[in-house]
């Protein structure tokens, strides 16, 4: 689900990586407050330092993760890895990272992220809270800089949910609906800010009710390297120099998972309806509807064999949806839909996404493990509600473990598409 150290988007069609990062590892400015317990991850330039300890400690101990190979390679002690403290109360996790990455759509692109994780409760139920802010520059000049807050009160009785990025952004769109080609590719510049703000609370065991309002402004919206009196698919929707979306969203959220950076059981069910109004500033009345779920399989108890499902289903129900902010590949929130393609490869009024993931053990330490996976994805057309061809994407990766008391990996894939699509995908922990 994550995209990891210096990729602040998802790899695509993507280049070559430059895995600096994990020589960097060593003498990067990274400090903790409580030992041991730090997963770095980057969501369109958002990294996250948290620490979730899984407990009983004692199944993790023979194990081997990044950090102790560390440690042996430098012959240091890591007979203190054995006493992490299990009071949460007393963790507070601040990092700051700087990382280096190439892709296709960035060209190489710089991050400076800085994070703070922390819990407001002592119980073995209470749930991580963290904030997170970075910085990236591109090679093609593109600028992120996003703010992420999570916090969870006392007893997980309410969750404070913040999502506010700026991006400047020269990306490349390809028409609406399956049957579009990648020779029809061009670019689109625009500058967006993203004000996401929800608050949830808790109803039952693992249910939580959330309320929350959504602003979505892009402006300066150009097509570039067009030529003279082309008329694309964006004019014919309806271009306009800036799109304007504001309005509520209502969510109901069921999460039984017990580790959410590396899951390897329980259910995730996700429901979004937003409404956006006139009234409130938008610059149409449209509503959509994301319907997710993700289901994991343990296979066997004492080795990594899960089977990962996910659904992800985004709609729009009526209305006209901007242009840049209808359903499309590798823009979902956490941009990892569509293994095998390039972010905004197709994009339709609908979305309808399948994915399925086999992962397991390579070296019978954890330190190493691997998966396979396929998904497929439709998208229905400007003007019709039903979606049509179905483009599948396949692929399969090495895991190398991070750290194995919260199940961190470093995910290294590679997948293919139809067309000759085909790169790297490279993340923090899962895709889902």
């Amino acid at each position: 689900m994550h995209r990891f150290y210096f990729i602040p988007y998802p790899l695509h069609t993507k280049g070559l990586i430059v895995i600096s990062w994990l020589c960097f590892f060593c003498a990067s400015p990274f400090f903790s407050h409580a030992q041991d317990t730090t997963r770095v991850k980057v969501d369109i330039g958002i990294i996250t330092d948290t620490a979730v300890t899984p407990e009983p400690f004692d199944e993790f101990r023979n194990q081997i993760d990044l950090i102790d190979a560390q440690a042996i390679i430098f012959h240091k002690d890591r007979e203190d890895r054995k006493h992490i403290s299990v009071h949460k109360s007393e963790k507070s996790h601040l990092s700051l990272v700087p990382a280096l990455g190439y892709t296709l759509q960035t060209g190489f692109a710089g991050v400076v992220s800085a994070n703070i994780a922390f819990y407001t409760g002592d119980s073995a139920a209470q749930k991580l809270s963290s904030i997170s802010a970075n910085f990236t520059y591109s090679q093609y000049n593109q600028i992120i800089l996003p703010l992420q807050i999570n916090l969870w009160t006392k007893g997980n009785k309410y969750n404070f949910v913040t999502d506010w990025r700026y991006m400047k952004y020269p990306s490349t769109t390809y028409g609406l609906g399956g049957n579009t080609l990648i020779t029809d590719g061009y670019t689109i510049d625009f500058s967006y800010v993203k004000l996401h703000q929800t608050i949830y609370k808790s109803f039952a065991k693992n249910f939580y009710a959330g309320l929350g309002y959504y602003l979505d402004y892009i402006w300066n919206i150009r097509e570039l390297g067009l030529p003279t009196n082309s008329n694309t698919v964006f004019d014919r929707y309806g271009k306009n120099p800036n799109e304007v979306a504001s309005g509520v969203a209502m969510r109901l959220l069921y999460d039984s998972r017990l580790n959410q950076i590396n899951p390897d059981n329980g259910i995730y069910a996700n429901i979004v309806y937003r409404p956006n109004y006139k009234f409130m500033g938008s610059d149409n009345n449209w509503q959509s509807l994301l319907l997710e779920f993700r289901k994991f399989v343990n296979l066997a108890e004492k080795s990594r064999h899960v089977l990962a499902f996910w659904s992800y289903n985004w709609l729009t129900l009526g209305g006209k949806t901007p242009y840049l902010l209808l359903p499309s590949t590798g823009w979902d929130d956490n941009f990892n839909t569509g293994r095998g393609y390039i972010q905004g490869r197709f994009r339709g009024r609908n979305m309808i996404y399948l994915e399925a993931e086999y992962r397991f053990d390579i070296t019978s330490n954890g330190l190493f493990g691997g998966v396979l996976f396929a998904n497929a994805q439709a998208f229905s057309s400007s003007l019709s509600s039903s979606v049509g061809t179905i483009s599948p994407g396949w692929g399969t990766g090495i895991r190398l473990k991070l750290n194995k008391f919260s199940g961190a990996n470093l995910c290294i894939d590679y997948g293919f598409g139809l067309e000759g699509s085909r790169g790297f995908f490279v993340n923090l922990n899962e895709v889902f």
